[in-house]
C-alpha cells in the first residue's frame, strides 16, 4: 500500500509534521465506503481529479447514478468518495448528460465532515 503525501494540508498537531497520508481505491481496492454519505460538493475538472488521485473506480459504484468515483482514505482512517451525481450520461442519457470528463460539479461523500477539507487541501497541491 502506498501513500501520497498531501503536503498543504498544516493542521496543526495533526500528525506530528502536519502533512497527511492518503490512498485510493487503485493502491487499496478494499478500503470501505458502508455507511458514508454526502458531506459537501468540490468544482474541479475531471482531468484534476485524475491528476491526484489517479484514474476513478471501473466498477463496484453506483453507475446508474454517477459516471466516475473514487475512494480515498487518509491516515487517520476516514474515508471520502469523490462522484458525480445525476449529472452524466449514465443516469441523463448521451442527449442531455454531460460527458465525464467535462463534469465539473462533484460531490464529497464521508463518515465526517472533515474529508470535505482534506480533498480541498489534496487538490490544492495542483495550483
Amino acid at each position: 500500500m502506498r501513500m501520497q503525501n498531501i503536503s498543504a494540508l498544516t493542521i496543526d498537531n495533526f500528525f506530528g509534521d502536519g502533512t497527511m497520508q492518503y490512498i485510493t481505491h487503485n493502491e487499496d481496492d478494499s478500503i470501505r465506503t458502508c455507511g458514508t454519505c454526502l458531506r459537501g460538493h468540490i468544482t474541479t475538472s475531471y482531468a484534476n481529479l485524475v491528476d491526484v488521485f489517479g484514474e476513478p473506480m471501473k466498477d463496484g459504484f453506483d453507475d446508474y447514478k454517477s459516471d466516475a468515483e473514487w475512494i480515498v482514505q487518509f491516515e487517520d482512517g476516514l474515508v471520502a468518495t469523490i462522484y458525480n451525481y445525476k449529472n452524466g450520461i449514465n443516469y441523463c442519457g448521451s442527449e442531455h448528460g454531460t460527458p465525464t470528463h467535462l463534469i465539473h460539479d462533484w460531490n464529497i461523500g464521508g463518515h465526517d465532515t472533515a474529508v470535505v477539507a482534506y480533498i480541498i487541501d489534496a487538490l490544492k497541491e495542483l495550483a
